[in-house]
């Protein structure tokens, strides 16, 4: 690793690209704060960019988050740093020294125009994370169509080195031999937006998600949902039916000692039901189904949209999911115990079932900075009530699903509080500075 450069000074580090860190970074930049996003991932837009509407509204999601990338991306004020990862944060009197490790992307960002013609040249082929595994990128590609920054990145476990990409390019920008670099800034604030990872589909062993092809995630239904998703249609991964049967497994990754996560995610309800209204839009005449313990619709408009949902014929089981098997033809047959019949035993059969998973924290931040994390990974908010933004350490702030699962709303604004909390910070933090050089100064005059 390249040894650490000139260290540069900021007044917030934000931790994060999504629609946190971008709502909290483009609030401070308007306040004429200079900003740095550190984004792990090849382009800023988090699990929000992924997505195809949002509810309980049903706008497009890439609609709300492409134009605050591309702010964040223009603004005067703000930095960005992609596959970037925090090492560690830590007190340098009033400031933080952070220290950043720079992923090689392969690619000279000063010279990479996006024209994607080495993608063109490439010939080997992955399986394309962003879209669920569902279709297949090139080894050296751009993540996705509206990502920012569009740069290449090449994936050195897959390529097979044939030099292809590097001939194409027509700016010579394609460096086979670049290593990771280590960075240091130093920030007046940090407000940590890590954001939440979904709990793992084999994490249930009695619902085989790793195993049965037509038992999906949530996040790959939302790819198959949305218009510019793989297929251009909603069908299933096994074999590329049309579903005419689809269920949803709720609590499938949330409110499970045996999981160890105790918790409710909050959200797994509200888009299941998202999504079995947009599928009975795209399949007007599958039979879709919801297998619940309870409905939690907890935010405004939240209980109304899921009256709807029934009324349009969506069906709700109140019952536990015991078991899912894989049936003939490659369909799913799922094992319940249905608590309004008296709790008895039922079997049903689906083209396609989705599982619910819940929200996990996306970082392990306990041994990176000088801040409370709780047993289940979020990060700690001493009065949540009060100040929902504050960390236990002065100067380092909270938003969104770092600290604990929420949906995008409540993220959103979230994101403003930190900001607003942030401003406070460093105004109060020069007003005490100005006090002491008053201080200062009158001494110096006595």
């Amino acid at each position: 690793m390249n040894a650490a450069a000139s260290t540069e000074a900021v007044d917030t580090l934000v931790i994060g690209g999504g629609i946190a860190g971008l709502q909290t970074a483009l609030d401070l930049a308007d306040l004429g704060l200079q900003v740095t996003i550190v984004e792990k991932d090849a382009s800023i837009g988090g699990k929000m960019i992924g997505l195809s509407k949002v509810f309980p509204t049903l706008d497009c999601a890439s609609c709300i988050t492409t134009p605050k990338m591309a702010a964040a991306a223009h603004h005067e004020n703000i930095r960005i740093l992609t596959l970037a990862e925090v090492e560690s944060v830590m007190r340098q009197d009033e400031d933080f020294s952070v220290r950043i490790t720079l992923q090689p992307r392969y690619v000279d960002e000063d010279l990479c125009i996006g024209c994607r013609l080495c993608e063109y040249a490439c010939d080997a082929d992955v399986a394309d994370e962003f879209e669920g595994g569902l279709s297949a990128h090139r080894a050296i590609y751009i993540p996705f169509t509206n990502a920012i920054p569009q740069l290449a990145v090449l994936d050195p476990m897959e390529c097979n080195l044939c030099g292809q990409c590097a001939v194409a390019c027509p700016t010579d920008a394609v460096v086979f031999d670049q290593k990771p670099r280590e960075i240091e800034i130093t920030a007046r604030s940090v407000v940590v937006a890590t954001g939440f990872e979904t709990t793992p589909m084999g994490a249930k062993e009695e619902y085989r998600g790793n195993e049965i092809a037509n038992v999906i995630s949530p996040l790959t239904m939302e790819r198959l949902l949305a218009p510019h998703g793989p297929y251009g249609r909603v069908l299933r991964p096994a074999d590329g039916k049309v579903p005419d049967s689809v269920a949803f497994v709720q609590c499938a990754g949330s409110r499970d000692k045996s999981l160890g996560v105790p918790y409710c995610s909050r959200v797994c309800c509200m888009y299941a039901i998202k999504q079995a209204m947009l599928l009975s839009g795209a399949l007007p005449f599958a039979d879709i189904t919801i297998y619940y313990m309870d409905i939690r619709a907890f935010g405004k408009g939240y209980e109304t949209f899921f009256q709807n949902a029934s009324a349009m014929g969506i069906e709700f089981v109140k019952g536990k999911v015991a078991r899912i098997d894989e049936a003939e033809d490659r369909n799913v047959e799922v094992r319940f115990e249905h608590i309004d019949e008296l709790g008895q035993v039922e079997e049903r059969t689906h083209d396609l079932v989705v599982l619910s998973l819940g929200m996990l924290p996306a970082a392990d931040l306990r041994d990176r900075m000088p801040i409370g994390v709780s047993s289940d990974g979020f990060v700690t908010v001493p009065k949540p009530t009060i100040e929902p933004c504050r960390t236990n350490e002065p100067g380092i702030f909270v938003a969104g699903t770092a600290a604990g699962p929420k949906d995008i709303v409540d993220t959103i604004a979230e994101a403003g509080a930190a900001a607003m909390a942030v401003s406070g910070y460093l105004k109060s933090m020069e007003t005490a500075g100005c006090a002491v050089c008053a201080v200062s100064a009158g001494t110096e005059t006595r």
